[in-house]
């Protein structure tokens, strides 16, 4: 099948590489120009595991091509696919202008059928108004359909939850729409849930604020483990061993980030207060994933007292490992709130140093955590990077001004870290 993809971040590029994989010829659009023009040339304008040669693959084989406009992708695809930016407002609610811009760029040129497919995470009723917005300024008669997919892949591992999903979700409102996406996902082997275009968009939203829950639930259980000299590790084991709850997201730490969970707890909460309903558990979800990181803080200052003219080394700077994505990064966060106390932080991330540069003009990096903890008088791991598991101690310990390891996600045991001479702190851990 014939399918067009808008918008080549995160969600667009790993889609549109991922059907293609899968047989299907693929053009994946954007308006920036200069991003398209890097993907022609084989150059990926995200770090994510795989996709590299996913890319340069299909690209080989013919099944995925790259445009710059809109109108080319409504006279490609069958299938139009809209994976654009949805950022949050100041108030919570999400953005939505990208997604009528394009709804309307994708009206004006309508010729003949097309299945419009919002992929990007987005409100309740967002489809309603898609179908409103292409009904306004398609011609008389323009034959198409509004369908929701949502999207459930984790950066940093990305590739393979799109190519081998546990689920795919998708809301239509016609028989027709329901034929085409079980075409388009057919290839995909998976279980599909088949349902209205309203409960998929907040099957997304649902799921993503419930992730966020368990996470928050596990940090405010560390913090009543650091008080009574319990170990959070054995309680969420001993939790997780219950099939009603699993281990999945009850690994406490410094607290959640990324493009997806800030944004979507947010976003969620604001559509149930605008539909009558106060989600007052998503308000204390997202108090007590800030509490995380000033929580993080204070350990850190009840070892160095202090933090002014205090080196510090931080490992990690990515919102999580195998991504350069620092967006809503707690380690960044972190990095920032130490630099505003005085602190000299030297950071160190094996992908996402350049994003964090922009971001923080003022951060000094490293061109490994060894040069990163030279004369460090602690050092924070912030992000689990796989190059941080096997981290050489006693080389570590001999370049450090003193021995101090903060474990802000409970990478490594204390009994090892204190044999190698290490003063070491974690996460709700004796």
């Amino acid at each position: 099948m014939k399918i067009s993809v808008i918008g080549t971040g995160h969600v667009g590029l790993v889609t549109g590489a991922c059907f293609a994989d899968r047989g299907h010829r693929v053009l994946c659009v954007d308006v920036d120009k200069g991003k398209i023009a890097k993907l022609r040339r084989g150059v990926m304008t995200i770090y994510e595991p795989g996709l590299e040669d996913l890319v340069r693959r299909n690209v080989k084989a013919g099944r995925l091509k790259f445009g710059t406009t809109n109108a080319e992708a409504v006279a490609f695809g069958t299938v139009i696919f809209i994976c654009v930016p949805t950022p949050p407002r100041p108030d919570g609610t999400a953005d939505l202008s990208f997604m009528e811009s394009v709804s309307r760029d994708i009206a004006k040129v309508l010729k003949e059928y097309r299945l419009v497919v919002d992929k990007s995470t987005v409100p309740v009723h967002t489809g309603e108004k898609v179908k409103q917005v292409i009904t306004k300024y398609a011609p008389k008669g323009a034959d198409f359909d509004v369908a929701s997919n949502p999207e459930f892949l984790r950066e940093g591992a990305a590739v393979q939850d799109t190519l081998h999903p546990d689920r795919i979700v998708f809301g239509v409102e016609s028989a027709r729409a329901d034929k085409v996406l079980r075409e388009v996902f057919e290839p995909f082997k998976a279980p599909i849930l088949s349902t209205d275009i309203k409960s998929a968009e907040l099957i997304k939203h649902a799921s993503n604020s419930f992730l966020a829950l368990k996470i928050s639930y596990a940090n405010a259980l560390a913090a009543v483990c650091d008080l009574a000299g319990a170990d959070v590790q054995m309680v969420t084991r001993g939790m997780g061993m219950d099939r009603r709850i699993g281990l999945a997201f009850l690994n406490p730490g410094i607290g959640y980030g990324g493009s997806c969970f800030p944004k979507d707890v947010s976003a969620f909460e604001a559509i149930s207060r605008e539909l009558g309903y106060d989600f007052k558990v998503l308000r204390e979800v997202q108090r007590l994933n800030e509490e995380a990181a000033g929580l993080f803080i204070k350990k850190i200052e009840q070892e160095l007292w202090n933090l002014k003219g205090k080196k510090i080394a931080a490992f990690g700077l990515s919102f999580k490992p195998d991504t350069d994505d620092i967006r809503e990064s707690v380690a960044l966060k972190i990095v920032k709130m130490l630099m505003e106390k005085g602190a000299d932080v030297r950071g160190y991330d094996p992908q996402a140093m350049e994003r964090a540069r922009e971001a923080v003009p003022a951060l000094k990096t490293a061109k490994s955590p060894y040069d990163a903890a030279k004369g460090a008088d602690a050092a924070l791991l912030l992000t689990e990077w796989k190059e941080f598991h096997n981290l050489d101690l006693a080389r570590l310990k001999k370049l450090m001004a003193h021995p101090t390891m903060i474990d802000g996600r409970n990478l490594y045991e204390p009994d090892k870290m204190k044999a190698a001479g290490f003063t070491y702190k974690s996460i709700g851990r004796p």
